[in-house]
């Protein structure tokens, strides 16, 4: 399994709430978590489905800066 990192604008969990359908829809419940107190506001994704590009899109769909990390 793939783990995708993001640093992401996302800053508080009512945001978190908001993205989760939309994120469950593509990479399925329990596959992904923000870390809110890191400074980069992190987005860790385990799929070997999801594209890097699907993930910032989406983010980028609802407003938020949605950036690949190495």
């Amino acid at each position: 399994m793939e783990v995708l990192v993001f640093s992401t604008s996302v800053q508080s969990t009512e945001q978190v709430k908001t993205l989760a359908p939309q994120i469950n829809s593509l990479a399925g419940r329990g596959r992904w978590n923000f870390a809110l107190d890191d400074c980069d506001k992190i987005l860790r994704i385990a799929s070997d489905q999801v594209k890097p590009q699907q993930a910032i899109a989406l983010l980028r769909k609802y407003g938020f800066e949605c950036n690949e990390l190495d």
